[in-house]
């Protein structure tokens, strides 16, 4: 008994041994991945711009949490400062704090966007309650928000300026807005609310995402793509080829679908690709969006309630220049009685050409593109496909240029050492008439726009933070 005891003992020491080793190895290996993160170094390359050529997808994840832990810092040192709250070291402090976890969340969610894939989006589903939860940190800390509070109290005897009593404003009203007047157990139900909306909103575009992609029309017969211009059915060629398949494949991405809904003869095939795009999360599958839409509204609802508002729309709307949904509806009612008897016309004309031209039974919705376009072409002589070489890529690009430098004197210059995250997508540096540089970036063919807000933290911010005034990116989406 006693030998069996020691060789426990024994064994339980040398499991314990190789259980630090391993900790001491995974802590190494972590550090390493700091070390060597792109995300978390200086960003060696023209104006600072993002490093795609080096960033990786296994970055993104410690990045986020260094940045986190960076960010938390930030906060603490504008809390636990010993002086009076002031708008320097508490408004200001706040504004620049968090500055690497912006820029790198950005890259992030705008790579997510408009160049996705499944080990991207396996790190967006891990964040998105990280970062949820950083940012009701912050909000909901009554101690920051008590000294933000306090300089917010003494606006009138600070003698600001424009745009500090703007980012004063926008600081209190920020911290209001995202529940920080919120006590106890609202706060929690708060907190609770956010989290679930963000996983929400992530996991509803993903369905959406995946519902596209999944589907395509495969076309063998070279009869069924009567009507087609030679240009999509190359496009569909390729990407049938891109596959390993025989024939033309057409997807439901607008450049794809649009011209075939708009062109196709035949209408059993435009009505298989018309209802595949409009049954897009509402199949009853995996990627069924009708349920996360209900608890959507439900929770938008509870928040608004939360914070004082009657629906979500007037919370949301409070910002905006209708700023609320009483005159959203009355500017709504107001189009719809100067527009609606026009539309109705427009509908009319055109069932009565389809019907002129062979259409069997009602027209349907899958049949307004394609007789609308022959309707124009028999009224004008003067179709989409006429007017395609004044709209080749290149024309439009100078036309662009062109038309800036008119109005602004800018001028553009292609810079191949900017890196970029996919091969579609283009770098300038724009000129002023002062010989200024900035860097403009040209998306061409992306499956979702970026916002202008998210596309200003792909550059590094300047101190001051006001980028306007300082160091005005540009951005563009062809």
């Amino acid at each position: 008994m006693t030998t069996l005891l020691k060789k426990l003992t024994k064994t339980k020491h040398l499991v314990a041994c190789f259980g630090c080793i391993l900790l001491f190895t995974y802590c190494k290996n972590e550090n390493k991945m700091v070390d060597t993160n792109p995300l978390l170094q200086a960003f060696n390359t023209p104006h600072q711009t993002a490093p795609f050529d080096q960033i990786k997808a296994e970055h993104y994840l410690p990045a986020l949490n260094a940045a986190m832990e960076e960010g938390r810092e930030d906060i603490r040192l504008i809390i636990e400062n010993k002086e009076m709250p002031s708008f320097a070291n508490t408004i200001v402090a706040l504004e620049k704090s968090g500055k690497r976890l912006s820029r790198i969340s950005s890259i992030f969610f705008n790579l997510n966007s408009a160049e996705t894939s499944d080990d991207i989006q396996k790190i967006a589903r891990e964040v998105s309650p990280l970062l949820s939860e950083y940012s009701n940190d912050i909000w909901l800390n009554e101690r920051l928000f008590a000294r933000v509070k306090e300089v917010y109290e003494q606006k009138e005897a600070l003698n600001l300026n424009t745009e500090e009593t703007t980012l004063l404003d926008d600081t209190y009203k920020g911290f209001v807005r995202r529940g920080a007047l919120l006590n106890g157990e609202a706060k929690q139900k708060y907190r609770e609310i956010t989290s679930e909306l963000s996983q929400l909103s992530l996991q509803f575009g993903e369905n959406l995402l995946n519902e596209t992609n999944d589907f395509k029309l495969h076309i063998t017969n070279p009869d069924d793509l009567a009507g087609l211009p030679d240009a999509v059915k190359e496009t569909a060629q390729q990407l049938a080829q891109s596959e390993g398949k025989e024939g033309w494949l057409f997807s439901l991405h607008a450049p794809s679908m649009v011209p075939f809904l708009k062109y196709a003869d035949k209408r059993e095939l435009r009505e298989v690709l018309f209802r595949a795009s409009a049954s897009r999360g509402n199949r009853n599958n995996d990627y069924d969006n009708k349920n996360i839409i209900l608890r959507q509204a439900e929770l938008r609802l509870n928040k608004a309630k939360l914070l004082g508002f009657a629906s979500h729309a007037d919370y949301v709307l409070e910002e905006r220049m209708a700023q609320s949904a009483q005159k959203v509806n009355s500017f709504l009612d107001e189009l719809y009685d100067k527009s609606f008897a026009f539309a109705q016309k427009d509908v009319a004309d055109v069932a009565e050409f389809a019907a002129a031209n062979g259409l069997q039974g009602p027209l349907q919705r899958w049949d307004f593109s394609y007789y609308s376009e022959k309707l124009k072409t028999s009224l004008f002589d003067l179709d989409e496909e006429m007017t395609k070489p004044y709209f080749q890529l290149e024309n439009v690009k100078k036309g662009i240029f062109n038309l800036t430098h008119q109005l602004w004197g800018l001028t553009y210059k292609e810079n191949k050492d900017i890196p970029v995250y996919h091969p579609d997508v283009f770098a300038y540096e724009s000129m002023t008439q002062t010989a200024v540089s900035y860097p403009f970036c040209t998306w061409i063919f992306t499956r979702v726009k970026p916002s202008r807000a998210e596309l200003d933290d792909l550059l590094p911010r300047p101190a001051s933070g006001k980028w306007r005034k300082h160091h005005p990116p540009h951005f563009r989406s062809l």
